[in-house]
């Protein structure tokens, strides 16, 4: 498989990720990495209350129309007060570090910052302003090729070119998902505003002394209620399929409750699947998530897209089996997406330079087969919380070790370095929830705190190892 010219689909941090071991791979004669904003960082540029929608109707399934600029622009879905969830140190490329001086829990203008930094060898190879609209497989064996189609959103021209291999590194927040509810879009039509999905949320003050519901109580969804906690009636309500704990800042000011499972505009009630109602509702957040939807891949068959909930045909969660020039990074749930872009990303590189193979068709999906029977077919299927992304971080490390050497690489050879988590990093990933609290109780004072010790966390005087542990 000689592979010349590799497309790039999105040059935020995952494509930033993938892109940097490609070039490091010091083979390909060509690569273009394609992104839809008018700067790299993906969706970490924040555009405040631009192109954002004020109203939300039901969006069950994934969209079939890639998604389009707003008043030219493509919205972003961070808020005002931002901040990452993960602590910097574990949240960075490998090779990259988070300037010292910034917070233990950046803001998401550092977090945009660093990324701007990260791509500026970069520049040269992304088209900017480049909306894709379509990828279709024009050849298959002996040689695959790859017809991208775009449009150049500066000229409005449609362009088309074709390449040995794609990598699609676009991210998982660009089509929200609301569930299907009975009454819920003619509650959306009746008060317009009352509704809106999370990447729309900007901000708690529209929220003061209003009664709200949140939807959701993921990373998110935490986040948004505890702001909105602050401001809103209390209870807060926080609806969610299945019930999770609340912290004791939320317990406070909140009243946790089953999902929604009716909204009835005649007599202005929401009911719940238990059966309690609440009236006098002024607002519903869906913190819900997004579709897994690539518009663009939608001639591909066997279709890597179906209902919206999972991938299908990924080897790896990475490798379209049927035709593994194409792959697709960073899209697996309950991740440290940095990292784990660079750990595919170095897998992939390797590959698609000629320094790896890759089973045969029939391995692949076997291996899918196998991961359906262990993790099911639903949302399970595509999340990797710990510890399963440690060790798949790690087992990329491993495939990417076995890459033929080269004269002229880094690394003596073997090629740019992919990430490993010691245990270090397995330590401070597992711990992140209670690190990430330790911080909120600081309130304004929490942007002093630049790393674990001053919180009390400390690896060197905590950690003990597991045969140790055992005694």
């Amino acid at each position: 498989m000689e592979i010349d010219r590799v497309a790039v689909i999105g040059a935020g941090p995952c494509g930033l990720g993938v892109a940097k071991y490609l070039l490091a791979e010091r083979k390909f004669k060509s690569i273009t990495i394609f992104e839809q904003r008018d700067q790299p960082g993906g969706v970490w540029n924040y555009t405040g209350d631009e192109g954002i929608s004020t109203s939300a109707l039901a969006r069950p399934n994934p969209s079939q129309e890639p998604q389009q600029p707003v008043k030219g622009t493509f919205a972003s879905p961070v808020y005002d007060a931002l901040e990452t969830n993960i602590p910097k140190s574990l949240m960075q490329f490998t090779e990259y570090p988070f300037p010292a001086a910034s917070a233990l829990f950046p803001a998401h203008t550092v977090v945009r910052d660093y990324l701007h930094r990260y791509a500026e060898e970069l520049l040269p190879y992304i088209r900017l302003n480049s909306l894709i609209l379509d990828v279709t497989l024009s050849k298959k064996h002996p040689r695959p090729e790859w017809t991208v189609t775009w449009r150049d959103l500066q000229t409005n021209e449609i362009l088309v070119e074709q390449f040995d291999a794609v990598v699609v590194a676009n991210g998982h927040h660009n089509d929200p998902y609301i569930p299907k509810i009975t009454g819920l879009d003619e509650w959306s039509q009746t008060y317009p505003g009352s509704i809106i999905h999370s990447s729309s949320y900007r901000r708690p003050e529209s929220f003061a002394n209003k009664k709200v519901i949140v939807v959701g109580h993921s990373a998110s969804g935490i986040d948004i209620a505890n702001q909105i906690g602050r401001v809103s009636k209390h209870p807060l309500l926080i609806s969610e399929r299945t019930a999770t704990n609340l912290s004791p800042q939320q317990a406070a000011v909140a009243q946790s409750l089953p999902e929604i499972s009716l909204l009835s505009v005649e007599d202005g009630r929401v009911q719940f699947a238990n059966g309690h109602e609440e009236r006098d509702v002024d607002h519903i957040v869906f913190c819900t998530g997004y579709h897994f939807s690539i518009p663009f891949l939608s001639s591909l068959q066997p279709s890597i897209v179906t209902d919206g909930v999972r991938p299908h045909h990924l080897y790896q969660h990475v490798f379209y089996s049927k035709e593994p020039t194409l792959a697709l990074i960073g899209f697996p749930q309950r991740i440290v997406p940095f990292p784990f872009s660079q750990a595919q990303g170095a897998w992939v590189a390797r590959v698609l330079a000629g320094r790896l193979s890759l089973p045969s068709e029939a391995e692949m999906e076997r291996w899918i087969g196998d991961w359906v029977v262990t993790r099911g077919e639903g949302r399970g299927f595509n999340t990797l919380a710990f510890p399963l992304d440690a060790d798949y971080i790690n087992s990329l490390y491993e495939l990417s070790s076995h890459a033929a050497r080269k004269d002229g690489l880094e690394n003596d050879g073997r090629g740019k370095r992919p990430p490993f988590w010691g245990e270090k990093e397995k330590w401070m990933r597992e711990r992140f929830p209670l690190i990430k609290q330790a911080s909120q109780v600081l309130g304004s004072r929490r942007g002093e705190i630049k790393a674990l010790e001053d919180l009390g966390f400390d690896f060197e005087r905590d950690y003990v190892p597991d045969a140790e542990a055992r005694l």
